[in-house]
């Protein structure tokens, strides 16, 4: 991560949020609710009035006006918009990732790198505007030109998480309007002001009206309008099982197309064999980076049973320097919990662990210090001898906690690996290419990382995991913006000669 000279905090004044239909900034009128900065509760960083039902079918009215002027636009024209929104964003990283730090939690160098992923993403999607072409094949037809072309799909849904506030809008967002779509944005009621940011950005670019609508409120007052309305013609979806499940499930009783990310629990392998240094500095920025509040983290270190002991007690030594508090602090290294209802089930599951029987090697409780009561810290915390029966082994914590499993062979450590209802993604250390082939190709993930941290992606690459992780279509690199669109196929006679033929 990039260092960071941080400039003093500076109090500020709570902003208003509104909602973005059609152009225009207005407030709605559901409950109020606060965004909170989770390192100190006593800053109200934003307050909205919840958009309610109406409010959200607004929003699709809007998009669905704004549709066939959208559609209409060449679409090297929609890629230069998106370019223009990157130029912005990128005039302004510095302020987008402190307003992240202080409403989501993150680290500032974290916060800085999640700016910078978010714009290397607008920044290949606004070039997608000049690839985005169909392909032409021989026809067995006489005089019959045969080709394809890619078409927006209408109006899509698209509803982010609190985790990414940035990055994730904008490899939804970017692809979409890219291929020709009109969006409705919904992201998570925690971190609100990130999302307003996103918008405007974009709005600042010269997106015509209707083309993107934010809603602001929760999923239970706007979430089933914006899967089940018939003018909506897909969802993109990353957040929880529980959510993501209900949303495919009514996709997919409509017929439309979705995708939906949802949630991981992902092994780290280290053999005997691994560099232990290297894999040192993987699993302790997979399992206790951002908070361990990623989809990607590293909850399971699955290690074999002669490297363990110095494994752990070096992970440990590494703990004991890390300072917990304000992100906004230079010298922090691990941030709070989004939110009272996060760090309530992290701490929840830390009993669990200690009930099961796993044995407690760090931390394991509340984060207790100066600067920490005002905020929802948990302290980094690291299980030995986790079973795989146990909860803390196959369920998704997603906070800074780390499941360790001693494993003696390889083939072990493949079986255990793949004993989880997730795969999203994964790594493992080994200096023998055999070793890491085979799990390459074996392992029940969408992602596989060999000698490199779980975490990371890359705009060119699609995203996405199998099993209990994802359905439906990938996301990033080519298939972001084949999600978004359709092949039609045309069959073009331009002489009257394929009647002649029996092919038909």
């Amino acid at each position: 991560m990039p260092s960071v000279k941080v400039k003093p905090v500076q109090k500020t004044q709570t902003a208003v949020l509104k909602q973005y239909v059609g152009g225009q900034w207005y407030e709605a009128s559901g409950p109020e609710i606060a965004s909170i900065n989770p390192a100190n509760t006593d800053d109200v960083i934003a307050k909205f009035r919840s958009a309610t039902r109406e409010d959200a079918l607004k929003a699709i009215e809007a998009a669905q006006k704004a549709f066939e002027a959208w559609r209409g636009t060449p679409a090297p024209v929609r890629g230069r918009i998106v370019l223009k929104a990157l130029q912005i964003a990128e005039s302004r990283k510095e302020a987008l990732a402190r307003l992240m730090t202080r409403e989501e939690g993150k680290i500032l160098p974290e916060a800085l790198g999640e700016v910078a992923k978010g714009n290397n993403l607008l920044e290949w999607f606004a070039g997608e505007g000049m690839r985005f072409m169909g392909t032409s094949a021989p026809s067995e037809l006489p005089k019959n030109l045969l080709y394809t072309v890619r078409q927006p799909l209408g109006v899509v849904s698209i509803i982010t998480p609190w985790n990414f506030p940035w990055a994730i809008p904008c490899w939804k967002i970017a692809p979409a309007l890219v291929a020709g779509n009109t969006v409705v944005f919904k992201p998570a009621s925690s971190t609100p002001a990130m999302a307003v940011e996103v918008v405007k950005v974009f709005e600042e670019a010269g997106l015509p009206a209707g083309v993107l609508n934010l809603v602001l409120g929760s999923g239970s007052s706007v979430g089933d309008v914006l899967v089940q309305d018939p003018r909506i013609r897909a969802v993109s979806f990353t957040g929880s099982n529980g959510i993501g499940k209900r949303v495919y499930s009514k996709a997919g009783l409509r017929g439309i197309k979705f995708t939906c990310e949802m949630g991981g629990k992902n092994p780290c392998v280290v053999m005997e064999d691994a560099d232990l240094e290297l894999a040192l500095e993987g699993v302790f920025k997979g399992a206790f980076g951002s908070t361990g509040q990623r989809c990607t983290a590293t909850s399971r270190l699955i290690i074999h049973e002669k490297v363990a002991d110095a494994f752990v007690n070096s992970l440990i030594d590494k703990l004991k320097t890390l300072k917990i508090g304000d992100g906004l602090e230079p010298s922090v290294g691990l941030g709070p919990l989004v939110d009272e209802h996060q760090y309530r089930s992290v701490l929840e599951y830390l009993e669990i662990g200690k009930k099961e029987g796993a044995v407690l090697r760090f931390g394991g409780g509340k984060a207790e210090g100066p600067g920490l009561k005002k905020g929802y810290f948990v302290e980094p915390t690291i299980f030995d001898h986790v079973k795989p029966f146990m909860r803390i082994f196959k369920e998704e914590i997603f906070g800074p906690v780390l499941a360790v499993t001693r494993i003696k062979t390889f083939e072990e450590a493949l079986a255990l690996a793949n004993d989880c209802e997730f795969g999203l993604t994964c790594a493992i250390y080994t200096q023998d290419i055999s070793r890491a082939m085979q799990f390459a190709d074996r392992i029940e993930t969408g992602m596989v990382h060999v000698n490199s941290p779980t975490i990371g992606g890359e705009a060119q690459v699609p995203f996405g995991g199998v099993k209990g992780s994802g359905v439906g279509e990938r996301e990033m690199a080519k298939e972001g913006v084949l999600f978004f669109s359709e092949p039609k196929t045309v069959f073009l006679d331009y002489t009257g000669q394929a009647r002649k033929s029996n092919i038909y």
